[in-house]
């Protein structure tokens, strides 16, 4: 149960995770409070949750909010994302995912607010060295985006004895879907994710879809990934801050299914939900792209009682082209 349902900071509630974990805080009975600069997310998509437009790096504005409430724990969702860019822009991403990061920690612990919770990304594993993917795979991210995650990762545990911060670190695998009530849904601009993309092409918005290569070693040669609804990753959220809340000191989480559909997979479901023709093209190979990213989920499961609901392929294309039929 909530601590005397006092607030939850959510840095960068406003965005595709954020916003949905607003949702799930609420109905969960915590008064969530937002802080996010808009850049990437949508000022509707906070809903009734209270929303502060800034961002972590104004050290004024953390220390007003600081002061103002008593927060019972933070949730960061504010780091960029886009592995293309962070290797044309690695200094963008240096200064926001990590420079920033340090500054809203720095103030947690000034105001002896002691459990954190991180989105972290299967991207500080690099290439895989095997799949499923579990906790002990090696870390070594091949791209500034991961290695950005994987610091904050390094930082929080030497916080747990430095300044006894407490923390879960997520580590998604595919964020994908929408709320299952139709209120909340993917909106990046631009779009990089492929399910998103695929009902553009079924809205008639795109002419189609680009499969970048056809001859991995898979069932149908297209690159196979995990995907795990919106809705069920913030599930997993909710057990990590009970878990923090009972005394967990830190936590690290993979969260996916255990398995994993191809590109190909993805589109033929997606004809099936949509009933629309979506026509694609074949481009060549992207550079770091592996053939196979699956989760080996069984500690989430296991350590929180976490239980997926919503991330059978259908359901969450169904859920997605919901959103955006509206």
């Amino acid at each position: 149960m909530p601590i005397d349902a006092l607030p939850i900071l959510i840095v960068g509630g406003a965005g595709y995770i954020g916003s949905h974990m607003v949702l799930t805080l609420q109905q969960a009975g915590y008064t969530p409070i937002v802080l996010d600069n808009l850049v990437k997310g949508h000022g509707d998509a906070v809903r009734s949750a209270g929303l502060i437009v800034g961002t972590m790096q104004d050290e004024h504005l953390l220390e007003q909010l600081f002061s103002q409430h008593r927060f019972a724990a933070v949730m960061h969702f504010a780091s960029f994302i886009e592995v293309g860019e962070s290797v044309k822009n690695p200094l963008k991403y240096y200064e926001n995912n990590v420079a920033a990061s340090l500054i809203l920690l720095k103030k947690m612990i000034q105001h002896n607010v002691r459990s954190f919770i991180f989105s972290s990304t299967a991207a500080v594993y690099g290439e895989p060295e095997y799949t499923p993917i579990d906790e002990h795979h090696p870390i070594r991210p091949i791209n500034p985006y991961g290695r950005s995650k994987a610091m904050i990762e390094q930082i929080l545990q030497d916080l747990v004895v430095g300044h006894e911060l407490n923390f879960a670190s997520l580590r998604y695998f595919n964020a994908a879907g929408a709320d299952p009530q139709g209120h909340l849904g993917e909106r990046h601009e631009p779009e990089s994710h492929l399910i998103p993309l695929v009902l553009q092409v079924a809205q008639g918005k795109k002419e189609h879809i680009t499969i970048h290569g056809r001859d991995y070693p898979t069932k149908d040669g297209t690159c196979i990934r995990d995907y795990i609804h919106v809705t069920d990753l913030c599930g997993a959220h909710l057990l990590a801050l009970q878990a923090l809340f009972d005394g967990e000191q830190q936590l690290i989480a993979n969260l996916g299914t255990g398995r994993g559909y191809s590109v190909q997979e993805v589109i033929d479901v997606a004809k099936k939900v949509t009933q629309c023709p979506i026509a694609t093209i074949t481009g060549p190979r992207r550079s770091g792209d592996p053939a196979i990213l699956v989760a080996n989920p069984h500690f989430a499961m296991e350590r929180l009682g976490w239980i997926p609901h919503y991330s059978d392929l259908e359901t969450i294309i169904q859920h997605a082209w919901n959103f955006v039929s509206r």
